[in-house]
């Protein structure tokens, strides 16, 4: 398994390169370009959010907690909330996910569990998409596809370190086919997660399907309680 500053560094570059894709080939603007190596970079820490190390833990989780108000923020101000309002809630959005969703995550997840797998990676990106209210489409699906591209990276950075080289010839380590895999050894948590992208699908659906038909009751105008 690579370690948590070798899948930074490797990230990383892959943020780079992506971004470069986006700002050559795209010819998106530099927001956007920076803000999808960012969140490239934090995708290919994502999976170690069930580690047992309390570094990868604490990096990641503030990482994760500082990106998803910015993703909030548009979202937010277009229920009409006030500046100050939309503060306090971007503020209690950090701390819940600061402190609240580390907590419940350290009882419900094992290391290398259902995180280390391609329904996770999908729903992580489907998450951006859903969260991230940007101006244009293309944009939303830059960001979503930065998180995927750099969570997919990790799962392949430890499948490629799960093959033993030493020896007289390559194996396989007893871990190795976890990190791509697409069910655990655990039925709840496998059906929690193929449960939770399935819901994410819906409301992915739910809302695209909404804006194509000028409808303004989404899933976040019945949470926020405005239109």
């Amino acid at each position: 398994m690579a370690s948590y500053r070798g899948h930074l560094a490797f990230s990383s570059l892959l943020g780079g390169a992506y971004a470069g894709l986006a700002a050559w080939h795209w010819q998106m603007d530099w927001g956007p370009v920076l803000l999808g190596a960012g969140f490239t970079t934090l995708g290919g820490l994502l999976p170690d959010l069930d580690s047992d190390s309390s570094l990868p833990v604490r990096e990641v989780f503030g990482l994760a907690a500082a990106a998803t108000p910015v993703l909030l923020v548009r979202r937010v101000l277009s229920h009409g909330f006030t500046t100050e309002q939309t503060l306090v809630l971007l503020s209690g959005v950090y701390l819940l996910v600061r402190y609240g969703a580390r907590a419940l995550l350290g009882r419900l997840t094992v290391h290398r569990g259902m995180f280390h797998s391609i329904p996770a990676m999908l729903i992580a990106g489907l998450l951006v998409l859903i969260v991230y209210q940007g101006p244009a489409l293309p944009i939303r699906l830059y960001l979503a596809g930065g998180v995927m591209l750099g969570y997919l990276s990790h799962l392949v950075l430890d499948e490629l370190c799960s093959v033993d080289l030493l020896g007289t010839r390559p194996r396989l380590k007893k871990h190795a086919g976890s990190p791509l895999k697409l069910f655990s050894s655990s039925w709840p948590a496998t059906l929690l997660t193929y449960g939770l992208l399935a819901w994410l699908v819906y409301l992915v659906h739910l809302e695209f399907d909404q804006a194509a038909t000028g409808r303004r009751e989404t899933f976040w105008s019945v949470f926020f309680g405005r239109n």
